[in-house]
């Protein structure tokens, strides 16, 4: 069989198709190339999707759900050293979609029901050292991989702000230092940067979190929801680190600072300590600071923020009131502030309760902490007078 003549035009066409097809492949080698640098990042991964679904927009989206999932446990895996050194935690579809800093979409096939890609996932370093340290594996030093290590201790950030308290309710400027300055760990442990990222973790703020529990039960020191967030982190160690502000909650004056360190849930002790904001300080700048310092002490084994002394005191103060609701709304609130160990009704009418609170520390710290709440603690020749300041929230 003779094979038809190809004519001078046919042939360079053929020869244009020719270069055409080595530019493709050099393209593709080169995607290739690109894709396995971007793997040589351990916080990315790449993973083919494929999903049916009712429509192709819906089984678009089923595809990238499956693959930030397939590629996070990929990326675990490879940090944990395989997937026999660690049990994923586990984790919703949205918790998963936030830790995810970017994505890049290849070879995209598609019909009306059926969608077919190459996704590749960038995920926050600092999400997935959570993720790891959750599962009981140490974060990676940069380029390494994780090693067993031991419980850390798990900080729960709550912001106080008059009489409102919130962990992972939006906007928590203070829980967002702590992730921010987990992201950027010192270099040097101890430092006024920071301390070593393997020794504290922030939770994830997912929904088994959110079920575990609340700013008020953290603040209050519930102890068997502290215990069951601290198993849920397999660590016994937690801290409640609250961070009070002064003035407007957009732009404070300054933090008041307590963090209480309980231990299976039982309280072992507060240290406490207060910042001023700069002159031309943001806020942001002033959180991250503060967490500068807490971690600080830390690391120096507490100095600069000592333990306040377990030494009792107690008073006895008047409290205006209009209801028995008002009495039972300011006991909770009062009972979750750190200084305050017990508080005792001693007398109740229509208008006026008296109270004897037990607290340590002295009497400006109770003050400050009070105030934090909106209430002013005034002395006068008649006693002590527990009474909302013009500021102060209504009742919640």
């Amino acid at each position: 069989m003779t094979l038809p003549l190809v004519s001078a035009a046919a042939g360079k066409r053929g020869r244009r198709c020719l270069a055409g097809a080595v530019i493709c492949v050099l393209l593709v080698a080169g995607w290739v190339a690109a894709a396995r640098a971007q793997n040589a990042d351990p916080y990315s991964a790449t993973v083919k999707v494929d999903a049916t679904a009712a429509n192709v927009v819906k089984a678009r989206e089923q595809a990238r759900l499956d693959g930030e999932r397939r590629a996070l446990t990929e990326v675990v895996d490879g940090l944990a050293g395989g997937p026999d050194k660690v049990k994923m935690p586990t984790l919703d579809d949205n918790a998963i979609t936030d830790m995810v800093v970017s994505f890049e979409v290849a070879d995209e096939r598609m019909s009306t029901v059926r969608y077919m890609a190459d996704y590749t996932f960038h995920f926050r370093p600092a999400d997935v050292q959570r993720v790891l340290r959750t599962a009981g594996v140490a974060a990676p030093a940069a380029g390494g991989a994780a090693t067993a290590a031991g419980a850390p201790a798990l900080v729960l950030p709550v912001y106080q702000v008059g009489t409102q308290v919130v962990l992972w309710e939006d906007p928590n400027p203070w829980r967002d230092a702590w992730t921010q300055v987990e992201a950027e760990p010192a270099a040097n442990p101890g430092t006024a940067a920071g301390v070593a990222p393997a020794a504290l973790t922030v939770p994830l703020a997912d929904m088994g979190d959110v079920a575990t529990i609340d700013g008020d039960k953290a603040r209050a020191g519930d102890g068997d929801a502290l215990a069951a967030i601290g198993r849920k982190y397999g660590t016994s160690n937690v801290l409640v680190a609250v961070a009070a502000a002064r003035g407007p909650a957009q732009m404070p004056e300054g933090l008041d600072i307590s963090v209480k360190r309980y231990r299976g849930g039982q309280f072992v002790t507060v240290h406490t300590t207060s910042l001023v904001a700069n002159p031309g300080e943001s806020a942001g700048a002033l959180f991250r600071r503060a967490v500068q310092t807490v971690t600080a002490a830390i690391g120096n084994n507490w100095q600069g923020m000592p333990s306040v002394s377990e030494q009792q005191a107690t008073l006895t103060a008047t409290v205006p009131i209009t209801s028995l609701d008002d009495w039972v709304r300011l006991r909770n609130q009062i009972a979750g502030l750190s200084p305050v160990r017990q508080i005792t009704l001693r007398a109740l009418s229509r208008q006026l309760a008296t109270v004897e609170i037990g607290y340590v520390g002295d009497i400006d710290q109770l003050k400050t902490s009070l105030a934090g709440l909106g209430i002013n603690l005034v002395q006068s020749d008649s006693g002590w007078t527990l009474a909302p300041s013009a500021a102060a929230a209504g009742p919640q």
